[in-house]
């Protein structure tokens, strides 16, 4: 310990008198039961995150018990504190819109109650995000702990989980295949423990690249939310915050430039979510680390899929964590990582990777000889319908469409989308292109509607996938050739607000590229009377309006990017 201020000594409340401030906390301590030898141990902050809205994290009072066991075990006092929970599937408009409330929540309390450590407690796709953003800018040694992946159920005899089989099995329903009393059934049958979804989506993604940051301990991201071990976790996750108040490494010695290269190589190679280069474009932003699209690209072609899990292929988290889980998975891609990054254990990422694991299964982790796919998960697009950049998930789409052209069918907003979808009289066949604008950040908050349905009755006759372009998100789990995140948005003007009914776009796989077929004039006498959207006039929705940045930027707030608390 250095003889700076430790627990409850650190930021005193200023009442112009430092010596009533800490006599006065002392005294409010004392009043929790704390005897006057505790008040003088170091202090670790558990930020947690329970809520009745937010099934992933049903666990958490056992988490926040076993974090505070392995704290005091190594000699400190834990304090646990709430901050937002954010609960994806109950949020509305969306999770996206309160990534960013949360981050700021965390950072905030972080930096200004007394601790000298904290263990960040979350999962649920938005809530590990906002933990490592915040965590990033207060600048304290901080541990991330996940809640961990849901088991799978069964149906029929065919397991079942959260949330890719969600979407296959509600596409049956909508195509007739599956009636209303089946899909009745299979809602309780999806999501049968605590945990978050059971496939490699967004939740999962961030598991594992918390994991490669180094901001969580080797061997954590996937071990399934029930499972004994998920404890064990927590409580080494305490220890190892109590240990980080003597080494003083922080966030900033651990998310650098490399470790994100890292984060993104691991992106590729688990066929992850494609929310997952918006959260980690945030996170690295916060301390000044730039991710280029162009980068992203030859990362992409460099890295080979290695994980065979859904939606990608055919396992889930469990069948992850039983074949190796990410101490494996970075064993096989090794050649290609910088290995001389640092976790919040001071060890070196070619220190972990010293010894090759004891046991692999191959049905789940591939050899780096052996892959899924030979090129990565995700490319970003750019073109004339996405000059800043779009993100399209080659590992879950159709090869056929990889080189397509097709004719628009234009959907203006959300409410339109919902109303015409189903329409028998929707002018749509299958080789068109379905286009949503006005679902992007500044819009809608960019909600995860970018996995259009395919027309009901094109799904009736059989239409699988087609090519859909938004300027939204889709989930981690969800599949299709589509094209997300195009950038500059809509409602900000960019391109996307000029295609009409009937204009041909092009897409190629091949040369990253997503084009409007439309003269540059055109295109520019379209946007000519552009009008943004009416902006909300107050409250938080006013202050993200006005300040959220686009998605190559991570949809940060403006004022957050680059910024870290003072000390």
């Amino acid at each position: 310990m250095t003889d700076e201020p430790h627990g409850f000594d650190r930021g005193l409340t200023n009442y112009g008198d430092r010596d009533f401030a800490r006599f006065l906390r002392r005294s409010f301590a004392r009043s929790m039961g704390l005897s006057r030898e505790t008040l003088e141990k170091p202090i670790v902050g558990i930020a947690m995150t329970p809520s009745g809205f937010n099934n992933c994290h049903r666990m958490m009072p056992d988490l926040v018990d076993a974090v505070s066991r392995g704290v005091l075990a190594a000699g400190a006092l834990p304090r646990p504190f709430p901050t937002v929970s954010l609960g994806e599937v109950f949020l509305n408009p969306t999770s996206m819109m309160y990534r960013n409330l949360m981050a700021m929540d965390t950072e905030e309390m972080i930096s200004a109650q007394p601790m000298d450590a904290v263990v960040l407690i979350g999962g649920c796709d938005k809530t590990v995000p906002a933990q490592l953003m915040g965590a990033a800018s207060a600048g304290l040694p901080a541990v991330q702990l996940v809640t961990g992946p849901m088991m799978t159920g069964r149906h029929k005899g065919q397991r079942l989980g959260a949330c890719t089989d969600c979407r296959g099995f509600w596409a049956k329903y909508r195509a007739g295949t599956v009636d209303s009393d089946e899909i009745e059934t299979v809602e309780g049958r999806l999501s049968v423990t605590a945990g978050t979804c059971a496939v490699m989506g967004t939740a999962s993604t961030m598991a594992c690249i918390a994991e490669t940051l180094g901001m969580s301990l080797p061997g954590t991201a996937a071990i399934p939310a029930v499972h004994a071990d998920r404890l064990v976790a927590a409580e080494e996750s305490g220890k190892a915050a109590v240990r980080l108040i003597e080494s003083r490494i922080t966030p900033q010695q651990v998310i650098t430039p490399k470790s994100v290269e890292n984060a993104i190589r691991v992106l590729q190679a688990l066929g992850g979510s494609t929310n997952a280069i918006v959260h980690l474009t945030a996170i690295a932003g916060r301390l000044g680390i730039k991710v280029s699209l162009e980068r992203f690209n030859q990362i992409s072609d460099e890295t080979p899929v290695l994980v065979d899990l859904k939606p990608v292929g055919d396992g889930y988290m469990e069948d992850f964590h039983s074949a190796g889980g990410m101490g494996a998975l970075l064993w096989e891609l090794r050649p290609l990582l910088h290995l001389d990054t640092v976790d919040i254990e001071g060890r070196t990422l070619a220190e972990r990777l010293d010894q090759p694991p004891e046991w692999v299964d191959r049905s789940a982790i591939r050899p780096f000889a052996d892959p899924v796919s030979s090129v990565g998960g995700l490319v970003a697009l750019k073109g004339s319908l996405a000059p800043d950049g779009a993100i399209f998930k080659r590992a879950a789409a159709t090869l056929a469409l990889f080189e397509s052209e097709g004719r628009a069918v234009v959907f203006t907003g959300l409410e339109d989308l919902a109303a015409r979808i189903d329409d028998p009289a929707l002018d749509v066949q299958p080789g068109d292109v379905l286009v949503l604008q006005n679902a992007g950040p500044h819009a809608a908050g960019m909600p995860e509607a970018g996995y259009l349905p395919i027309p009901k009755k094109l799904a009736q006759a059989g239409v699988k996938d087609m090519v859909r372009i938004s300027d939204a998100r889709m989930s981690g789990t969800a599949f299709g050739s589509i094209v997300l995140h195009v950038a500059p948005e809509a409602a900000v003007g960019g391109p996307l607000a000029a295609v009409r009914n009937g204009d041909r776009i092009r897409l190629s796989i091949e040369r990253k590229r997503i084009d409007l077929l439309v003269e540059e004039a055109e295109i520019r006498r379209r946007l000519a009377d552009f009008q943004p959207p009416p902006a909300p006039s107050r409250g938080y929705k006013a202050l993200y309006r006005r300040t959220v940045t686009q998605a190559p930027d991570g949809c940060d707030f403006d004022f957050l990017a680059n910024s870290q608390a003072d000390e």
